[in-house]
């Protein structure tokens, strides 16, 4: 006899026992799970759809943030490779007043015209790289500051009011847009 049979002998012997009624909800609980079962399966393919969107969404997030990465790393080293074209382009009319200036010194005689042919090339290129935004430093006097100063040497200063400051210029330091491109070689009063 097996486990239904005895169950149903049960049932007839006493009808409304609690122990039929416990076994009744159990059978219930077993139908609704079954029941649960079968609706858990349109809810799995719902979460299935969900996820295989999700992953197609990552996907192609991914390789646009891919692509961008590339396309920006491209474009950063098409900048380098041309950031001074423009400071060129505008040096070489410096370039060709400097070819010039050596032709005319072969026959030259003279000296102040030729001093005076240098003088008007620096001033070009000085308002060029004007133009482009360097500046010199003014050092010569000013108290030492390490953010902008290298200190070659210290000498006694001449005077009291001249200790620890720039006493003499060696190289020249230079600003580019406000931020200091080359640090002025000083020569420091003690």
């Amino acid at each position: 006899m097996n486990f239904n049979d005895m169950l149903k002998k049960k049932k007839t012997d006493a009808s409304e026992t609690p122990e039929v009624l416990n076994e009744n909800i159990e059978n219930d609980s077993e139908e609704l799970t079954s029941a649960e079962s079968v609706s858990e399966q349109p809810a799995e393919t719902l979460l299935k759809e969900e996820l295989s969107l999700a992953n197609d969404k990552y996907l192609r997030l991914y390789a646009e943030f891919d692509n961008f990465r590339r396309r920006t790393t491209k474009e950063r080293i098409e900048l380098l490779q041309t950031a001074g074209k423009d400071v060129i382009v505008s040096l070489i009319p410096v370039l060709d007043d400097f070819e010039r200036a050596v032709k005319s010194m072969e026959n030259a005689t003279d000296i102040n015209a030729v001093k005076e042919g240098v003088i008007l090339v620096q001033n070009k290129l000085n308002n060029i790289l004007t133009q482009k935004g360097l500046k010199p430093m003014e050092s010569i006097g000013q108290p030492f500051d390490a953010d902008l100063h290298e200190a070659i040497t210290n000498i006694p200063a001449p005077t009291d009011d001249m200790k620890g400051k720039v006493i003499d210029e060696m190289e020249k330091g230079y600003y580019l847009n406000d931020k200091v491109i080359r640090f002025a070689k000083v020569i420091v009063g003690a």
